[in-house]
């Protein structure tokens, strides 16, 4: 029985361009894992089952995709134990998926290269191919050509996922930002990101990375009043995330925001 841990992410920053030539929009974007994961286990069977997760479909695709890239039978069982809320904007399905295809690739009597199993994982989603990978990612194109950058992890993160927002489709999410014209200013925006992303050199600094393009929530003003310095809407939404420096701040902003749902209080990885 193998192993492994799945973990969310959030956004620390997300500028939206226009459509590209594939229908993807294309997106600058600095993804950072944190502390909240999924438990993920594979064993070997006589034919693919995916357990504990019934909603489950990507788990099931990457095994799939990776059996036929191999040239095996996808003769797994996998089991999901969830504890990443579902459809939060936090990426637990495709943590799930990247964390199984390791699992799986490990398996193999010759295992597929890192390039190969990177070309599967980005068949299966934007997110896949950076949980592939340990370290905080700029994320370019269509989310999948990822950069490593060095950024300061010395501060928690506080997730609100509220209430009273409901997840809509990423595809929904995407066409009112058409409708609206959201990608006007791109450029300015994508130089703005990658100007300030390059003079971070502390925590707080994270603070003047551009606004979320696709989403907002009043959520975050009233995590920014509690004490974080920087907060946001992780990539689509609805789960909204606070910085905090202080341990004292982070827990109050949490009992006080538990009325607006549930609350984690975590920590880069």
């Amino acid at each position: 029985m193998k192993r492994a841990r799945a973990f969310a992410k959030i956004n620390l920053a997300l500028v939206v361009g226009p459509l590209r030539d594939d229908g993807k929009h294309e997106v600058v974007t600095v993804l950072q894992r944190v502390d909240l994961a999924d438990g993920i286990e594979l064993e070997s069977a006589e034919a693919l089952t995916v357990e504990g997760f019934e909603d489950d479909t990507l788990v099931r695709r990457s095994l799939e995709a990776l059996a036929a890239a191999a040239g095996v039978a996808p003769r797994w069982r996998a089991r999901i134990e969830k504890r990443i809320p579902v459809a939060s904007g936090l990426g637990g399905g495709s943590s799930d998926a990247a964390s199984i295809l390791a699992l799986a690739n490990a398996d193999l009597s010759e295992p597929l290269l890192p390039a190969a199993l990177h070309d599967i994982a980005a068949g299966l989603g934007a997110d896949v191919p950076f949980f592939l990978q340990a370290g905080t990612r700029l994320a370019t194109g269509d989310g999948t050509t990822l950069e490593c950058v060095e950024l300061p992890h010395d501060y928690l993160v506080l997730l609100v996922l509220p209430d009273s927002e409901s997840k809509e489709s990423t595809e929904a999410v995407y066409r009112r930002f058409d409708e609206r014209d959201g990608a006007r200013g791109f450029d300015e925006r994508r130089a703005a990101l990658l100007d300030n992303l390059r003079s971070v050199e502390e925590a707080r600094d994270l603070a003047r990375l551009p606004r979320n393009d696709l989403a907002s929530s009043p959520l975050a003003g009233q995590l920014e009043e509690l004490g974080a310095f920087r907060a946001e809407v992780s990539g689509a939404g609805p789960t909204v995330y606070g910085l905090f420096e202080h341990t004292a701040d982070a827990e109050h902003a949490a009992t006080t925001l538990r009325r607006a749902g549930p609350t984690w209080l975590v920590r880069p990885v």
